[in-house]
């Protein structure tokens, strides 16, 4: 079950617009292939109420109703009346899991809890609403009044409650106390299904879900980029590659789609995904070492069950000071370049002086690299920005006008955008459509950083991710103190590598022999 939509929400800072919600919503259901989604807590407020409608109506559309469920409390008939005006047929009661909670919080006996909460029971019988029990602190419960616990679970167990949603609410069991608490609890109501519901903050999360799969849960929650409060719930990817790959447990997650739901939510939270996060994150199928480089070049030595192509994505060789010839060589593959052993080695050199510099070095880098130090010509553009005007007024559309030269011919458009960057994309892709009838690839990512302590009159480095129609992934960089112009300057980039990359054809890069190679790559002015 993902609760992005309910748990991740607590996420400090984030909020969740409805249509954003219904977006994430359908794609996970659809695409992702979730089983369950939690979208939403009951009386919350307006806005949330509407995003519920929307989510249930689309769900319904698609007979996926019963796969929306909603947080309700114990609050007679209120959250269920609620949900049901949202269209909703499954609430998520959420119940008081360990003494302290109960007595403290409620000031209830458990008793009197218990009591409360067959009258909510009895309501949603009465209703033909579907109901699953979260025992909030369940694992306090467990760890400090698990006598509670029982007496709860003896009282209920027998009720029409379709699962027990088991939350390790503050985050404090390991995978050890996981083992032993979810055992006890499906050995004294086999009869009983369980989800475990993980929270990150000793960093405990997947390894705890994977403990709980071991010792017979019947399900688990989680939250996409591990969105939740405090340090968040298990993300995810992280526990479907470990249920796909340490136990061998079948999910109808679809993984090609994992990471697109990681920047569709990365972008409506504002939450920046960790870039050496497991799966999704920028760097983990970056090789760095060139003995890595190396040994994958030589049977695959430097790689697991986690395949980049598995996810939807490719391995990358990082540039830099630890690079290496063999990361060298092999970016220099990636875009059909050749060169002898001793330019190599020069290219090499080069890099590693860049990289001791901390200069950020990237593959669209290594033709300029290589003209440099083979003494050649700046290579020259292809796509080259004549003049550009973008503007901003309080109350209208940002605009953008320009005028770019492509092969030696000049295009003019303007465009509107929400923003001066968007508006000035957009007049790009007016020219590739109308005038050139070519598409323009998507920008799948976008990333914005300064050094740290920087001044308003800072250096902006703007990294921007593009996608194009075969689904490879192009990155650019762009440098300049205004964030719309550095990001102008890694779009122009970015085109000029399609340029070039459409002048050597894969059908070249097999046949051409390294001199006949450096021959096409001159010619060219050493592409872009």
């Amino acid at each position: 079950m993902d609760s992005t939509l309910r748990d991740g929400e607590q996420t400090n800072g984030v909020s969740f617009l409805p249509h954003e919600k219904l977006m994430i919503a359908r794609y996970l259901l659809h695409d992702v292939g979730v089983d369950r989604i939690e979208v939403a807590s009951a009386r919350v407020s307006q806005g949330e109420k509407d995003a519920v409608k929307m989510i249930c109506q689309a769900a319904d559309a698609e007979g996926k109703l019963d796969k929306v469920e909603v947080l309700g409390f114990v609050d007679g008939n209120l959250s269920i009346d609620w949900i049901r005006e949202c269209g909703g047929q499954v609430i998520n009661l959420l119940a008081k899991g360990s003494l302290r909670h109960c007595s403290q919080q409620l000031k209830k006996t458990p008793r009197e809890h218990i009591e409360d909460i067959f009258r909510v029971l009895d309501y949603a019988d009465k209703v033909g609403m579907k109901v699953n029990l979260y025992l909030e602190d369940w694992s306090g419960g467990m760890k400090n009044s698990p006598e509670y616990v029982e007496q709860v679970m003896n009282a209920l167990s027998g009720a029409n409650i379709h699962r027990f949603l088991l939350p390790d609410t503050l985050g404090i069991l390991n995978p050890l106390e996981v083992d032993e608490y979810i055992t006890k609890m499906v050995q004294m109501w086999p009869n009983c299904l369980f989800d475990f519901h993980a929270h990150n903050d000793y960093d405990m999360a997947v390894a705890d879900s994977l403990a709980a799969v071991k010792a017979g849960v019947h399900g688990l929650h989680v939250t996409v980029n591990g969105l939740g409060e405090r340090c968040g719930n298990a993300p995810m990817a992280s526990v479907q590659v470990m249920l796909h790959d340490m136990l061998g447990v079948k999910t109808n997650i679809n993984e090609n789609y994992m990471v697109d739901a990681s920047h569709l939510v990365e972008g409506y939270s504002g939450i920046a995904v960790a870039a050496n996060a497991p799966v999704v994150g920028e760097n983990v199928f970056t090789q760095v070492a060139g003995v890595h480089a190396d040994g994958d070049k030589k049977g695959q030595l430097y790689s697991n069950d986690l395949k980049p192509e598995r996810f939807g994505r490719k391995r990358e060789y990082a540039l830099g000071k630890n690079s290496g010839k063999a990361n060298i060589i092999q970016n220099l593959n990636d875009l059909g370049l050749q060169l002898t052993l001793e330019q190599t080695k020069a290219v090499t050199k080069r890099i590693t002086e860049l990289g001791d510099r901390k200069e950020l070095i990237s593959q669209e880098d290594l033709p300029y690299i290589v003209s440099d130090v083979l003494k050649h010509n700046t290579p020259e553009d292809k796509v080259k920005l004549i003049s550009y005007m973008v503007s901003t007024s309080y109350g209208l559309k940002p605009i953008a006008s320009l005028k770019v030269e492509i092969d030696g011919n000049q295009y003019e458009a303007d465009s509107t955008g929400d923003g001066q960057y968007d508006a000035f994309v957009k007049a790009l892709r007016k020219i590739y459509k109308e005038n050139l009838n070519r598409t323009f690839p998507r920008l799948d990512n976008y990333a914005v950083s300064i050094p740290p302590g920087g001044r308003t009159d800072a250096l902006v480095q703007t990294i921007i991710t593009w996608r194009k129609d075969d689904g490879s992934v192009l990155r650019t960089k762009g440098l300049d103190a205004d964030q719309t112009e550095a990001a102008i300057k890694a779009t122009v980039k970015m085109l000029n590598m399609l340029e070039y990359a459409s002048q050597v054809s894969e059908d070249d890069r097999e046949v051409l022999t390294p001199e006949l190679h450096k021959e096409k790559f001159d010619s060219l002015k050493n592409g872009f």
